[in-house]
Order: structure tokens, then C-alpha cells, then sequence
């Protein structure tokens, strides 16, 4: 997968993480969940935009680490969500597996780069 494909990628899980915080109850444990899965996700996104502006392969790396941080954190949130939610359970389970299949892809370009790097 390129990096633009990628950049997509992240851009549309983060609009998809937006569009099941639309639909979730209103209470105050899904709005405290809510709160960090936002900042998580959008962060993915965000993140990974600024990979292609590496200025080193260190940079890279770093850059792809903070990436790898974030969708981490969304996959925490998701089991949460997925283990609290009544409803909606497909559709968090979706977002789920694109969360481990995004984190899976950052983690084998931060060893690639690594290898490359040696």
C-alpha cells in the first residue's frame, strides 16, 4: 500500500470513528470514552499525514511510532466500547479490526524502516 493510499486510509477511519460517536448514548461513561477514542483517532490521521514530511529515516521512524501510539490507543477504546455497548456492536467490531489492520501496517513500515536503516 502506498503512502497515499495510506494517508486515505487513516483519513477515512478517523471519519468513521466520528460518524460511531454520533451514535453512541449520551451518558457520562460514553462521553468520557468518546473524548479520548476522538483525539486517538483523529490523531491517526493527522499523524500519519506528517510521515511523508520526514526529514530523516530517524524522523520517519519517529513519526510512524506516534501513528503506531494513537492506533493503539483507538483499538483500547474500541474494546471498551465494544464490551460496554449494547447496540452497534458490528459496527464497532469493524472499526476495530481496520484499527489492528492500520496498526498492523505501521508497525511492519517501522521495522522495514529499521532494516532499511541498518
Amino acid at each position: 500500500m502506498n503512502s497515499l493510499e495510506m494517508k486515505n486510509r487513516t483519513k477515512k477511519f478517523s471519519l468513521d470513528i466520528l460518524e460511531l460517536l454520533e451514535i453512541l448514548p449520551n451518558s457520562k461513561t460514553f462521553k468520557l470514552i468518546e473524548n479520548q477514542l476522538v483525539r486517538a483517532a483523529l490523531s491517526v490521521g493527522a499523524n500519519y499525514r506528517v510521515v511523508s514530511r520526514a526529514k530523516s529515516s530517524n524522523d520517519f521512524i519517529n513519526k510512524l511510532k506516534i501513528v503506531e501510539e494513537e492506533c493503539d490507543e483507538c483499538t483500547f477504546f474500541l474494546e471498551i466500547l465494544l464490551e460496554k455497548s449494547v447496540n452497534h456492536k458490528e459496527l464497532i467490531q469493524k472499526l476495530l479490526s481496520e484499527a489492528n489492520e492500520i496498526l498492523a501496517i505501521i508497525v511492519a513500515s517501522i521495522k522495514s524502516a529499521r532494516n532499511n536503516k541498518s
